[in-house]
């Protein structure tokens, strides 16, 4: 029961990825307009830069994840195929 559960939080192809990433991108553009109103001028400037950067960021690293495992699974199928 609780491995089903925890399925739930795995990301298993592109489309999820690119909703998590929507979703992140939807939560730093809330933060960096905070920070617009709560700094204003250059420091509120860098703060939404730093924010919006972050989503690109984990943004690749979620693709890159997910692309590796990918392949790692492809391997894995490849391996068993030919008996070893």
């Amino acid at each position: 029961m609780l491995r089903k559960f925890g399925r739930l939080f795995v990301i298993k192809n592109r489309f999820e990825a690119f909703v998590i990433i929507f979703a992140l991108a939807l939560g730093a553009m809330n933060r960096g307009a905070a920070y617009l109103t709560q700094y204003p001028g250059i420091g509120g400037q860098l703060l939404f830069l730093a924010a919006s950067g972050a989503v690109f960021l984990g943004g690749a690293a979620i693709l890159d994840g997910l692309k590796a495992k990918q392949e790692l699974a492809e391997l894995k199928a490849g391996a068993s195929d030919h008996g070893g």
